[in-house]
């Protein structure tokens, strides 16, 4: 078991957490949510003891071993990949090291190999003869193939070695383990081996991490950070949002008979629990649930942010037609060969084993990059919004965010007065003071808020997202979604976020050198298409 006693953590008059008493108990993964800078991450730090809280304590079960994933990806740069992924079960490491300093010593007495016999044993008994084959088995598992193992961690992509750190923190079957945002830098494929082996795991997990597919996938329980105290409520991800905005709903609902009310909250726990028999984590949860009480489930008492995007006219017959477009950098083809046309009622998911060639061709067709060949054509009745993957060169001037908007005041609008402002502005959950905050001071949340802020000002009929998702905290995350389901013209879309390409696009384009695959189809279908699977691998070759 892993318990928080009476944690008590300020820093100056900011309170993150206030006199937190929690246990974490065996066979559970904990989704950590909260706010962003509610103290999500500082909290995982805290059960680690890299951070010391001003009041309380942690309570490990003795014996037990917590793993901790770092986020330090310099810390083990002359270390081989393969001895850092071994590094991360250090009693194991040290009892290796202490025998072969033994075996290697030439002036070893007869008691120092008999000490050296007693780490043998022991370094058995944890599975050290196996250890390098199993570190291997985690790294592969990951994408991280053979011919790196045996390098420095410092000649390797930094990709990879965030994978690598994930396989340290993995490795040996910890008692506890603390993952800080795990799926960041990994494809579809290694989450989803990722999935599969949380949902097998039969310890503690405790994850934070901005992707509800994953949280649902993987947790069964949520630990809710909010107002400075942290409370566990039964269920994934999925299952706290809509419980919660249920709740909400029928308190609002004056008028609906108690009676009424508490039925309708067994029907949705039924339904929900149901569901759960499809899922990963099938068992666990669903006995969970069957335990759960009406008075566990509480509204939230967060603010979601108001994400309407409303075009000005329809689009016409012509949005956008892509001929023959390419694409390289320092000589490595991006892609080639790209020819499509968008058509009335698309919202198309862009996919890519290569990041950058999403970004680039969204970049192009928004005349903010260029392409080596090819064209492309918008249709007369198009206005289209970008959100791009970087956003700073729109921030490089320190003018207050009111002032900022104001210059991208589209000419349809006649009287954009500090009112007509302040509502989209307030629509983000920038309030009061907020506005007259300089652009150059901004957190990496608030600037693409202001970008949304900025694209909803345009009254857009298509509407164009790069990692949507980055830096937003999972309120802003699931209004964004939303919004997009509800427009009504058309999206085009590429994130990280599982959930939200599924839930959104109708269509997926796959980028790559050799051309595009294009599919009318859900995400979840594309992927698990496989004549889809066949061609990948051949336009990939």
């Amino acid at each position: 078991m892993l318990s928080a006693r009476n944690i008590t953590l300020a820093y100056g008059k900011r309170v993150l957490f206030d006199e937190v008493n929690i246990n974490f108990t065996k066979g559970n993964c904990y989704g950590i949510i909260g706010a962003n800078g509610a103290g999500k991450s500082t909290f995982l730090k805290i059960l680690s003891g890299e951070i010391e809280p001003n009041k309380g304590s942690v309570e490990v079960t003795p014996g037990e071993r917590l793993s901790f994933l770092k986020q330090n990806h310099f810390e083990f740069d002359e270390q081989t990949v393969l001895n850092t992924v071994l590094m991360g079960h250090k009693k194991m490491w040290d009892v290796m090291h202490k025998r072969d300093a033994i075996y290697a010593n030439p002036d070893a007495t007869e008691d120092d190999y008999m000490e050296a016999s007693h780490l043998e044993a022991e370094y058995g008994e944890m599975g050290g003869y196996e250890s390098e084959s199993d570190a291997a088995s985690f790294l592969s598992g990951l994408g991280v193939k053979d011919d790196m193992h045996q390098m420095l961690m410092k000649d390797i992509p930094s990709n990879m070695k965030v994978r690598v750190l994930l396989a340290q923190a993995l490795f040996g079957n910890p008692d506890i383990l603390l993952l800080d945002e795990p799926t960041n830098g990994l494809d579809i494929d290694t989450i989803g081996w990722l999935e599969n082996f949380l949902a097998d795991y039969q310890n503690i997990v405790l994850v934070v991490s901005h992707d509800r597919h994953f949280l649902d996938a993987v947790c069964t329980h949520v630990a809710d950070v909010d107002r400075q105290k942290i409370k566990i409520f039964t269920g994934n991800y999925t299952f706290w949002y809509e419980s919660s905005q249920l709740m909400a709903r029928q308190i609002s609902d004056k008028n609906k008979k108690m009676e009424d009310k508490r039925q309708a909250l067994l029907d949705f726990i039924a339904r929900f629990s149901a569901n759960a028999s499809k899922s990963k984590q099938a068992t666990s949860r669903k006995k969970a649930l069957e335990k759960l009480t009406i008075e566990e489930i509480e509204p939230s008492n967060r603010k979601y942010p108001g994400i309407i995007f409303q075009p000005l006219r329809e689009v016409g017959n012509q949005i956008l037609s892509v001929e023959k477009l390419k694409k390289t950098i320092d000589g490595r083809t991006l892609f080639d060969n790209i020819t499509f046309d968008v058509n009335k009622g698309d919202k198309i998911a862009f996919i890519s084993k290569d990041p950058l060639a999403v970004s680039h061709f969204f970049d192009i067709i928004n005349n903010e990059g260029k392409a080596d060949n090819g064209k492309f054509e918008w249709g007369t009745t198009i206005t289209k919004a970008y959100l791009p993957v970087e956003n700073q060169e729109y921030f490089n001037d320190a003018m207050p965010l009111l002032d900022w908007l104001r210059q991208y005041v589209p000419a349809h609008v006649t009287d954009a007065d500090e009112p007509f402002l302040r509502g989209f502005f307030g629509k983000m959950l920038f309030s009061g003071d907020d506005i007259m905050k300089k652009t150059n001071v901004l957190s990496g949340g608030e600037k693409v808020r202001c970008m949304v802020s900025r694209m909803m000002l345009q009254n857009p009929n298509v509407i164009i997202l790069d990692q949507p998702t980055n830096h937003l905290d999972l309120e802003s995350i699931q209004s964004f979604n939303d919004g997009c389901q509800t427009f009504p013209g058309i999206v085009l879309l590429t994130s990280h976020d599982h959930t939200f390409m599924q839930t959104v696009a109708n269509r997926v384009i796959e980028i790559t050198p050799k051309g595009i695959i294009d599919r009318l189809t859900t995400f979840d279908e594309y992927l698990e298409d496989e004549r889809v699977k066949q061609l990948r691998e051949e336009m990939y070759a």
